[in-house]
């Protein structure tokens, strides 16, 4: 028997076509719509474009913005790069996990925010830099961190 779920990735395999080239845009539009692309999801993918569904999870660790596990409503990113560290990234990172009382890679328990590292904002020459959702910072110290933080509370 069909769920809801089953119904809309089916829709999403009509419009995208069926084969492995529409994986991507079918999974962009499972996490749209649920923040996560679930463990069921992510079968029901596999069966409609008749790949592995081990296919389908290593296409959801690979990019960043695609994830298996659901997420906090803000997603606070902050820049791992060698240029963020020399202007105090970890002092950033400290003051983010005191205030949320979770570490980086984890969500609190409300499931108001996720704290994960990004590779580069591009903004190097402006760090230590953060993004709340969309919204980049820059030039942060940890008192602002915080604020930020705070301002979306």
């Amino acid at each position: 028997e069909k769920n809801a779920l089953s119904e809309e990735i089916e829709s999403y395999v009509n419009k995208f076509g069926n084969d492995r080239s529409s994986l991507l845009m079918i999974l962009h539009e499972i996490q749209k719509q649920h923040r996560h692309i679930s463990e069921f999801a992510q079968q029901e993918v596999a069966k409609l474009l008749n790949i592995h569904p081990v296919e389908v999870y290593s296409v959801i660790s690979f990019f960043a913005f695609l994830n298996s596990n659901p997420k906090g409503r803000n997603i606070v990113r902050v820049c791992q790069t060698i240029t963020c560290d020399m202007h105090g990234k970890s002092a950033i990172i400290n003051a983010i996990e005191r205030e949320l009382g979770i570490k980086i890679g984890e969500t609190t328990k409300d499931n108001k925010f996720t704290v994960e590292f990004a590779n580069c904002l591009g903004l190097c020459d402006l760090g230590p830099a953060m993004a709340i959702n969309d919204q980049v910072y820059t030039n942060l110290t940890p008192e602002k961190a915080v604020e930020l933080l705070n301002g979306v509370k």
